[in-house]
């Protein structure tokens, strides 16, 4: 394959803009998402908050240092993730829509299940359910949920949502959630339900190892770090080690990134340590192009500017990379 043909097999999905800390309309997100397809976006992905409340010092340490506190400086609010998906199933057909990624904690894994096969009913069998085990201390002191053991209920909620979508039903009991007797009753468009991803960053080894277990696609999530080819074959490579430390072929797992964009206008500052996708169309192309030449098939990007205008402006990188 040459390096053009890379960049046109390349998919690239859409972050949908969900979050606000004043308000949001539907009708907003649904215009973005049309125009997204308009312009070319294959996937449509929603992040899955309920509400980052502002910073509070005291929260890390309540949490133990088992999940970070966030630096926000007023309270953010998202639309339920699960909800956006379904309507934008309903009102744009073809787009491959997904999850990134779902918090295992916030829901019991059951009804995530039950969730996760409705909407990929609803979608035709167009639905990816991405999962994570959380990240924002914030939320779970809000929601009373709680933040020890990670990584550990992490498992279990995997085990008992990829039991449940692959065979249809479970009979569990872990340390941190049971589901006894369960069947999945009516069972959606594919056999086996629809594909888990799961998304990484620096992972250590145990959440390594859950990657080559239980996922059918892996996101490498760049997001706020380092949007190169060369973080992204740094991060695929301990996924890769841990593959076949754990007796799975690497190449049946899917390879996903995902960046953000730093649009021109926007007004965006970068952090300390943040190296974003930014440049001429043509240059991002050309990073792009090097994320394919890696093996993924997949890059989602979360763009800086929001609205259609933030879509449109990404267009010219859409097309130079195709053209």
């Amino acid at each position: 394959m040459s390096e053009t043909d890379s960049g046109r097999n390349l998919k690239l999905g859409l972050i949908l803009p969900t979050w606000t800390t004043t308000t949001l309309r539907w009708s907003e997100v649904r215009d973005i998402a049309r125009e997204a397809v308009a312009v070319g976006f294959d996937s449509l992905w929603a992040t899955d908050h309920l509400l980052l409340p502002s910073t509070n010092a005291e929260l890390r340490e309540r949490a133990g240092g088992a999940v970070r506190a966030e630096a926000v400086a007023e309270p953010e609010g998202y639309m339920e993730v699960f909800t956006v998906l379904t309507a934008i199933a309903a009102e744009i057909p073809d787009v491959q829509i997904g999850t990134l990624v779902a918090c295992t904690g916030y829901r019991n894994p059951v009804l995530l299940a039950k969730i996760a096969e409705t909407l990929d009913e609803v979608s035709g069998g167009r639905f990816i359910l991405g999962l994570g085990a959380g990240d924002s201390a914030g939320e779970y002191e809000t929601l009373g949920l709680p933040p020890d053991h990670p990584v550990g209920r992490f498992e279990e909620a995997l085990q008992v949502v990829r039991g449940l979508l692959r065979d249809g039903e479970i009979d569990f009991q872990g340390t941190y959630h049971r589901a006894r007797e369960v069947t999945l009753i009516p069972r959606g468009p594919r056999p086996a339900g629809p594909p888990l991803l799961i998304g990484t960053l620096n992972p250590r080894p145990r959440m390594r190892r859950l990657v080559a277990r239980y996922a059918d696609v892996w996101n490498g999530w760049l997001g706020y770090t380092n949007a190169s080819a060369d973080a992204a074959a740094g991060q695929w490579a301990l996924i890769e080690q841990a593959c076949l430390e754990h007796g799975r072929d690497p190449s049946t797992l899917v390879r996903t990134t995902a960046v953000r964009v730093a649009i021109p206008g926007s007004g965006y500052v970068a952090a300390a340590g943040e190296w974003p996708l930014q440049g001429s169309p043509q240059e991002m192309a050309e990073v792009l192009r090097g994320h394919a030449k890696l093996g993924v098939s997949e890059v989602q990007v979360a763009l800086t500017m929001g609205g259609v205008e933030g879509v449109r402006a990404f267009a010219p990188v859409i097309e130079a990379l195709r053209s």
